[in-house]
């Protein structure tokens, strides 16, 4: 048997450990690895959504059914919001490998202060480790040049939540090519709210597009695709200035969040994509007979 060299020997820990240390991060996150089937395939289906032209510019996420799956599974609830984040993370990955601009997630909504103080003390504490993580690992914020951003009204945080989010956001300020917004805490109507007393504050007429100008979601490309899931046939209270506009596609999905997986986004894409392509070629028909 050939003996292998002192500093080979020491190489192949070294790299094996930060394989190792890779895998475990991207396991954290719910990322698979970059030579798995998933990720080929994911791949291989990005290319082609792009190549339709027909990418939605920007997706909002209602995450329902976290507690409901961890009834369903006999789990804490707690861990039914871990398994909720860790399908949002390989959605987005998806959904910014395939194109999309901005995403935007629901992630806690001013009604649910009105839950049990252990629940709430729960979601804040999984909010503020991974919106950390999401900022600190890098695996979707550098890999796709994500700025994310916290919205909603941050007044009503605890001072070490918004310490903590200033610091996870101010990761990511510089990136340009997509943003991820993290509602937390949010409504719609607080969000109309926000953006006329920003129109009031500036002065003059408020019109529609002064209110949207003074939006949480202000100066990103306007929603062209709502998903909810669980089964509900309501918007809850999220994106609903921004869910009225014309020509947005809302899917309301009968499974709960932690199911609700990549080939499931990726069918959602498909549709949306298809049902654009079927619209343009539909109006350049009705143009050439003019």
């Amino acid at each position: 048997m050939v003996e292998m060299n002192s500093d080979f020997n020491a190489g192949v820990v070294e790299n094996n450990g930060n394989v190792a240390a890779e895998s475990s991060a991207r396991a954290e996150i719910g990322v698979p690895g970059p030579w798995s089937p998933l990720s080929l395939a994911k791949n291989l289906f990005s290319r082609t959504v792009r190549a339709s032209n027909h990418v939605p510019r920007h997706v909002g996420f209602i995450m329902d059914g976290n507690r409901r799956y961890a009834r369903k599974r006999e789990m804490e609830v707690k861990d039914g919001h871990e398994a909720g984040f860790h399908s949002m993370s390989r959605i987005l990955e998806l959904c910014y490998e395939a194109g999309v601009q901005s995403a935007t997630v629901y992630a806690f909504s001013i009604e649910n202060f009105k839950r049990s103080p252990h629940e709430v003390a729960s979601l804040m504490s999984l909010a503020r480790r991974r919106i950390a993580q999401i900022t600190e690992n890098g695996e979707l914020t550098d890999k796709y040049g994500i700025r994310v951003r916290v919205i909603g009204a941050l007044d009503l945080l605890d001072p070490e939540v918004l310490a903590d989010i200033h610091a996870a956001t101010e990761r990511t300020k510089n990136n340009t090519r997509a943003t991820l917004n993290i509602c937390f805490p949010y409504t719609g109507r607080d969000d109309i709210v926000h953006a006329m007393r920003g129109s009031i504050e500036e002065g003059g007429d408020i019109t529609e597009e002064t209110l949207e100008n003074h939006l949480y979601t202000a100066g990103q490309p306007p929603l062209d695709l709502l998903i909810r899931t669980s089964g509900v046939s309501r918007l809850s209270d999220f994106m609903i200035w921004q869910a009225a506009r014309s020509g947005v596609d809302i899917e309301l999905l009968d499974c709960l969040w932690p199911e609700f997986g990549p080939l499931r986004m990726a069918w959602v894409l498909l549709k949306f994509a298809f049902r654009n392509s079927y619209s343009a070629a539909a109006s350049l028909g009705e143009e050439d007979d003019e």
